[in-house]
């Protein structure tokens, strides 16, 4: 691929997000998808081909079936909340080789209300069921603080570093209306609240909500006649890691966020200096951390001290999940479609909170338990 054929050229999340009770997954995925048509000037029927990461085997042919779409490009993987990156970067290829002029990715996920949700187990039969589950990892939390404890401890990250993660996001959360949690916090708030797992605090955790997102691509020649502004897929990269964090080569770095990460620098001919914006999924507020340092951000040992000294807040100089972050605007259980969305929004001008002069964003996301990762480099300029 050669850079910028491709184009993001609508972004809509579902009319509400948080708690949606009376809204299947399907409900969600269907009303994303309207309303990222709406201002499209496309319809429907421009629409052939259709990606999704739902949990539910047949989510996306299900949603493809509810809107009326007939698509001879499919893309469904359930590698977990990355999944959207992969979907973007497979529906560029697609569009490239001519297998699909219009892809739709879509999300809808009830993680807070469950309603039409599969049950997604860690099953005896898994090998994760086998060698982690009985021995009490098993919850997401518990999961993550393997990772977490060995790099704070090697990389000399303190509680109070650890905090500021979350004390940042809710700087960007506080003035949008749609984030779950907009209450100011502090890093004294978050560690006089109660243990989930430790090391982590209850504001440290990722919210739990209900919601939906989509996306629509086509080619940049395509996005320059319709009316809502193109924002451009310079470069990307894919990996899959391990199906279980007890087999990472690393705790304390992911072969698969650096390995993604110079594949989608080498592509966009770009290097972390020429990036105004950053998106990391943020599960839990360590991943922020590796991120910034596996990534090429910061060196190795800095991201502790970067993210308290308020680099990534409003008017730093890296602002980084500037909707608030799944750990304070939404985190349906997958994260990744709405980290794309606010990139998208930034590099139209439409942030709640604008970053000044943005032309390019670095969106990082991860599936399962470093079980997929995926890149994305976006920009407004062609």
């Amino acid at each position: 691929m050669s850079r910028a054929r491709v184009a993001i050229t609508a972004a809509a999340e579902s009319t509400r997000i948080g708690k949606v009770p009376d809204q299947s997954e399907l409900m969600l995925m269907a009303d994303a998808a309207h309303n990222a048509l709406r201002s499209s000037g496309l319809t429907l029927r421009d629409i052939d081909g259709i990606a999704g990461g739902s949990w539910n085997p047949a989510g996306t042919v299900a949603a493809a079936h509810y809107l009326g779409i007939m698509p001879r490009w499919i893309d469904h993987m359930p590698v977990g909340g990355g999944a959207f990156l992969l979907h973007v970067r497979h529906a560029a290829e697609a569009i490239v080789t001519g297998h699909a002029d219009v892809v739709l990715v879509i999300h809808g996920e009830s993680g807070r209300s469950g309603i039409g949700a599969p049950t997604v187990q860690r099953t005896p039969s898994s090998p994760a069921g086998q060698f982690e589950a009985p021995y009490g990892v098993y919850a997401p939390s518990s999961i993550f603080t393997l990772g977490t404890l060995r790099l704070m401890r090697e990389c000399g990250i303190s509680h109070e570093q650890l905090a500021s993660v979350a004390v940042s996001q809710r700087q960007w959360a506080i003035p949008n209306e749609r984030a779950w949690i907009r209450k100011p916090l502090t890093v004294d708030d978050v560690l006089a609240s109660p243990f989930i797992a430790y090391p982590y605090h209850q504001a440290e955790c990722c919210v739990l909500t209900d919601g939906g997102g989509a996306l629509l691509l086509t080619s940049t020649e395509r996005a320059r006649d319709l009316p809502g502004k193109p924002v451009y897929l310079l470069g990307s990269g894919e990996a899959s890691e391990t199906s279980m964090i007890a087999y990472m080569e690393d705790l304390t770095s992911s072969a698969g966020f650096r390995s993604t990460a110079k594949a989608a620098f080498a592509e966009a001919g770009l290097s972390p200096r020429d990036i105004d914006h950053l998106m990391i999924y943020d599960a839990f507020a360590f991943l922020p951390l590796m991120g910034l340092q596996d990534l090429g951000f910061v060196s190795r040992g800095e991201a502790g001290e970067f993210v308290a000294a308020g680099h990534t807040l409003p008017g730093g100089s890296l602002p980084m999940n500037t909707n608030g972050g799944g750990l304070s605007y939404t985190h349906t259980g997958m994260y990744g479609m709405f980290a794309i969305l606010e990139a998208v929004r930034q590099l139209r001008g439409e942030g709640v909170v604008q970053v000044p002069n943005v032309r390019t964003s670095f969106v990082q996301g991860i599936g399962g338990f470093f079980m997929s990762m995926a890149s994305l480099i976006l920009s407004n300029e062609y």
